[in-house]
């Protein structure tokens, strides 16, 4: 069985976590996951913190199990959710969008384990000096916000620059991905993609299907001009969104178009207008299962990638 310091750091069987994915994550997937041995995050997203209290509450009817909560650091409110997490003694936030250093001493002072989520090793160098637990190293090939380097570049790069674990991400969906960042130096993987196509993710049906029907073209990044591309798969909307971006229309009407289209897509099943967010590896999911089985192909794949890897060297 694999097991690394990840499954020690976070108390989980499985050196798995599951993305904080707005308007996706909420806690029957987060609970689905931990409960099959990985660690569950709940997106908050920019929820209010009484929204992200109750998802926390549920997560915790469902299982006994460590899960977490995901802070984007544009939210209007980290500090409110901060409060909930230590609260309701969440087992880790990881966090996105820029740097947590505000947050992490409080955090860490009630004992919750702190993993930003990056795409640049300097960013990993800062935040292991203040303190961060671990570091997910995520490439531009994952879906939504993304950074400019890809997975294989980024994280031995990181692995190299810091001594805390790292976990990979972006365009990981099954055990060779698993055995790969191993290989790379991460002690696991964060997946988002791959848990979207669950029985326990509780996005619209339209959302799912456009992922399994999907290849490895399927997705484009647009937001270049904001400085904040965003990856999603390729439909009228991110057509039209590139287009105002060759027409130089301001941020402002850009940042204004762009408002809401995850939902529209996530809960409402617009697929044409709304924003399919997903990464490079939707040409690789083409089912939708149980959390669980996902974590069990995942884990049985990787062991049998390894040994044979293992089998090469005579």
């Amino acid at each position: 069985m694999i097991r690394t310091v990840l499954c020690d750091l976070l108390g989980i069987e499985y050196p798995i976590i599951q993305g904080g994915m707005a308007w996706v994550s909420t806690w029957e997937l987060a609970a689905a996951v931990s409960e099959a041995g990985g660690l569950g995050i709940i997106g908050a997203g920019n929820a209010p913190p009484d929204w992200v209290r109750t998802q926390v509450r549920e997560a915790r009817k469902r299982t006994a199990k460590p899960f977490g909560v995901n802070i984007p650091m544009f939210s209007p409110y980290v500090e409110e959710v901060v409060d909930v997490c230590i609260a309701e003694g969440v087992a880790a936030v990881t966090t996105g969008a820029g740097s947590p250093t505000a947050i992490m001493p409080r955090l860490k002072a009630a004992g919750v384990k702190v993993i930003p989520v990056l795409a640049s090793v300097a960013l990993a160098r800062r935040l292991e000096r203040a303190g961060a637990d671990a570091v997910v190293a995520e490439g531009m090939e994952s879906g939504g916000h993304i950074g400019d380097v890809g997975t294989l570049p980024l994280v031995p790069q990181v692995v190299d620059a810091v001594k805390i674990p790292v976990i990979a991400a972006g365009g990981i969906a099954d055990g060779r991905g698993l055995a790969a960042a191993l290989a790379l130096g991460a002690v696991g993987v964060q997946m988002g993609t791959r848990f979207i196509c669950t029985t326990e993710c509780y996005v619209h049906a339209n959302y799912k299907d456009k992922i399994v029907r999907a290849n490895e073209r399927a997705t484009v990044t647009t937001g270049h001009s904001l400085g904040h591309p965003v990856r999603a798969i390729r439909n009228e909307m991110t057509n039209e969104y590139a287009a105002l971006e060759r027409r130089g229309i301001s941020e402002e009407e850009l940042i204004q178009f762009g408002t809401g289209s995850l939902r529209r897509a996530a809960v409402e099943g617009d697929v044409v207008h709304g924003s399919v967010m997903a990464g490079q590896s939707c040409g690789l999911v083409n089912d939708i299962v149980p959390a669980a089985v996902v974590i069990q192909r995942v884990m049985q794949e990787a062991e049998q990638t390894l040994t044979r890897l293992a089998a090469l060297c005579r």
